[in-house]
């Protein structure tokens, strides 16, 4: 891991580019029902906020740890998400 900076960059460039595909799906499927797609978005935010605040938390014991466990948190939450929209 680099830094935290691109940590934080990282979580925002996955789960942006997640969010852009729901919307992309939303676009180039307008007769689709969108609550599918829509649960997904908020899977995401909702997952944006929890890794930020896993990040800012202080009282970690090992810092190497405790951000690549976050890390493997993103990649597995990535791999979820992204096979729920191939599903749509």
């Amino acid at each position: 891991m680099a830094s935290i900076k691109n940590l934080k960059k990282d979580i925002h460039n996955t789960l942006g580019d997640l969010i852009e595909a729901c919307y992309i799906w939303e676009f180039v499927t307008p007769e689709a029902d969108t609550k599918k797609s829509q649960k997904i978005i908020d899977k995401a935010m909702v997952s944006f906020d929890t890794l930020m605040d896993k990040i800012h938390e202080k009282n970690e014991v090992s810092k190497k740890a405790h951000f690549k466990s976050i890390q493997i948190d993103l990649e597995n939450i990535a791999v979820d998400l992204a096979g729920k929209i191939s599903k749509l």
